[in-house]
């Protein structure tokens, strides 16, 4: 549905922090699917862990925050480079490591989407195991309103 090029217009993120790599399901309003194909050589396994390497919890909670952005962006249809979005609330449950080989897929659903934020629903998952849950709340400012 939106392959790595429709991601990076769309997100605020750049590589090596842009951490979804399809979206798969769109739902305007309502819910969004995607995935990020963990290999190997992802920086962030260089030092957690060396000879265990696993994804770390917070680069998940990103991947859900991300997917949250799209489809909040593909909703209201919104220009990344005259917004910010701050993230004020992750109330998250870790299940299960993810490591390389994994495909991480992050389904999202909204519970309120307003025009200046929202609140989600976020699940991660690896071959239909719950790695991962979270609710996020974010608000979004238009940058020539932001002071910050």
């Amino acid at each position: 549905m939106l392959n790595i090029m429709e991601l990076q217009q769309i997100l605020p993120q750049e590589y090596p922090f842009l951490l979804i790599d399809r979206v798969l399901e769109l739902d305007e309003g309502k819910r969004i699917v995607a995935i990020k194909n963990v290999t190997a050589n992802e920086h962030f396994f260089v030092g957690h862990f060396p000879g265990l390497p696993v994804m770390p919890g917070v680069l998940i909670l990103e991947a859900m925050a991300q997917t949250a952005i799209v489809l909040y962006a593909k909703t209201k249809h919104v220009d990344k480079n005259m917004v910010r979005y701050y993230f004020a609330k992750a109330e998250i449950k870790f299940k299960a490591p993810v490591v390389p080989g994994d495909v991480l897929q992050i389904e999202v659903e909204a519970e309120k989407m307003l025009s200046t934020g929202g609140i989600l629903k976020a699940v991660a998952s690896v071959e239909g195991k719950t790695v991962a849950e979270s609710v996020i709340g974010f608000s979004v400012k238009n940058i020539r309103e932001d002071k910050t």
